[in-house]
């Protein structure tokens, strides 16, 4: 019998001890051969080793419309820093933009506006036209949250709008005094912090905020857990408490604070849940950190990565199993981290100019990277040609 008349499911078993090399020798085999090794079957518990292959730590995948073969092969490209840089976006004036992405669309933030750009489904490259513009705040946009049918901005004017996807309706949401820093919205809740020293919790069923929590500090960020029973706020540390804490969105209650020895002025600039239990933070103090909420009532971080040059980190982004991708605040850094590794793996400066930039907000796909930063929208292409594998 030959090889390749196995029985599938012994063939399964036995392609499951090769690495991505012999796998790949493997499938110039035969016809046969190839067929059956470029299945995603395969290929998935190599990709879950890889960096940023779709294949979070619970099995789910991001990007069923990818062949696994292919996003392995762009994996190692992020791993060895093999890219095409572009700023497919540049305008004069100073900005503080925000950017969002949802599968071919960009949204992007520039001063009072937020702009739609569609991704081209192969290349990735940006259409430099949007082909919406989301307006209405008399301020600046400071952040804004993307579902499937709306999006959600928070502006320097204090109000928060509730733009629909579908039409051309908006719903304006008013309650705080100052300028809305940070925003999160999931499944119809709304969850957003200012500068006047409050948290409110929102529906889409009215205009008036849910509840209003009283925080005694700027609150620069809020993120939402992916169950909707509990959500996180990072405030700017200027008081003598924990500027991470857990709340309960049912009963508006803090739930638990978390760490103990951030110093004054260490704000939270930056929080993404991972899972339920699991969050990652950055700020101030120049730390990326990874807190997992069943370590009660141990409340210190579960691990760490420090950013070597001792710059604010602005915002975090993670593929939900080895990557982080962080945006410092001098000279555009973008830096990739693996989890497993304490040291920075690959970091790319974006900016050219002699004024420094942070890195405002960033954003990835399977194969690129994009960075908003003060005058420009950086990318960063990682579908080159692969090193290794063929």
């Amino acid at each position: 019998m030959l090889f390749s008349q196995l029985p599938e499911d012994v063939l399964y078993h036995v392609v499951s001890f090769l690495d991505h090399r012999s796998l790949c020798r493997l499938s110039q085999v035969c016809k046969s051969m190839h067929r059956f090794v470029n299945r995603d079957a395969v290929w998935r518990k190599i990709a879950k080793e890889f960096l940023n292959t779709g294949i979070t730590r619970d099995g789910t995948d991001i990007y069923p419309h990818i062949p696994l073969k292919d996003r392995v092969k762009t994996a190692q490209n992020w791993f060895n820093g093999v890219c095409k840089r572009a700023s497919p976006l540049k305008w004069k004036t100073k900005l503080l933009p925000w950017l969002q992405l949802d599968g071919d669309t960009l949204f992007l933030s520039q001063a009072a506006n937020i702009g739609a750009y569609h991704l081209h489904q192969g290349t990735r490259r940006l259409l430099r036209n949007p082909f919406q513009i989301y307006s209405g705040h008399q301020g600046d946009v400071c952040r804004f949250a993307v579902t499937d049918s709306n999006l959600i901005s928070g502006g320097s004017d204090g109000k928060i709008l509730v733009h629909s996807r579908r039409n051309h309706v908006s719903l304006e949401l008013s309650g705080h005094n100052q300028e809305v820093n940070c925003i999160d919205s999931k499944d119809g809740l709304i969850i957003s912090g200012s500068r006047d020293r409050t948290v409110r919790i929102w529906t889409l069923t009215s205009s008036s905020p849910r509840d209003t929590i009283p925080m005694y500090d700027r609150v620069w960020s809020v993120a939402i857990s992916p169950t909707l029973s509990s959500f996180a706020t990072g405030t700017a540390c200027c008081e003598n408490f924990s500027p991470l804490l857990i709340w309960n969105v049912e009963r508006s209650a803090c739930v638990c604070s978390l760490g103990s020895e951030f110093r004054r002025g260490a704000g939270v600039l930056d929080i993404i849940f991972e899972s339920p239990f699991q969050l990652f933070t950055c700020g101030y103090d120049t730390f990326i950190r990874l807190w997992d909420l069943r370590l009660s009532p141990r409340r210190s971080c579960v691990m760490e990565w420090e950013e070597p040059h001792d710059s604010t980190l602005y915002c975090i982004q993670t593929d939900g199993n080895h990557m982080i991708a962080s945006g410092s605040s001098y000279y555009g850094v973008v830096r990739i981290w693996d989890k497993r590794q304490t040291k920075c793996l690959q970091f790319f400066q974006l900016s050219s100019d002699p004024v420094s930039s942070p890195v405002y907000c960033l954003r990835f796909s399977s194969s690129h990277l994009y960075a908003a930063l003060a005058t420009a929208l950086h990318s960063l292409d990682f579908k080159q040609s692969p090193i290794y594998i063929r």
